[in-house]
This record gives C-alpha cells, structure tokens and sequence, in this order.
C-alpha cells in the first residue's frame, strides 16, 4: 500500500511537471524531462519499476526539486 501511495505521488508530481512545461517552457527546474519519463513509466508500466529505482529517485531527486520550486516560489 505504501508503495503505491508512492507511485501516486510521483503520478501527480509528473503531471504537475508536464503541466508546467507546456505552459511556461522557460521555467528551469532540475531533470524536469526525467519527471515527466517516470511518470509515463509508473502510470503506463512501461517497465516495471522497482524500489531501488523508487527510492533512489526519492533521495536524489526530489530534495533539488523541493529547493527548485521554492526559489520559483520566491
């Protein structure tokens, strides 16, 4: 259950991403094209995803996606 709650953020932050760049392009934000592949792989199983990939995802990425968004904020 934990492992799909999960998926399902990464889901919505895919989706939010993709969002983004199709109406402000300009907008810098760390492996925004990455975002945007994992959540085509996690929604459509493209490949199966395992934790590693989940988890290593968590820990590398979205710390710099946090601090990106909060300058954008800023």
């Amino acid at each position: 259950m934990l492992r799909r709650a999960i998926e399902r953020e990464f889901e919505i932050i895919g989706e939010a991403m993709n969002r983004i760049d199709k109406l402000y392009p300009n907008i810098m934000i760390a492996s925004k094209k990455q975002i945007i592949s994992m959540r085509n792989r996690v929604i459509h199983g493209y490949d199966k995803i395992d934790d590693e990939i989940i988890w290593g995802t968590i820990v590398r990425h979205l710390p710099k996606l946090k601090i990106d968004i909060n300058e954008l904020m800023r």
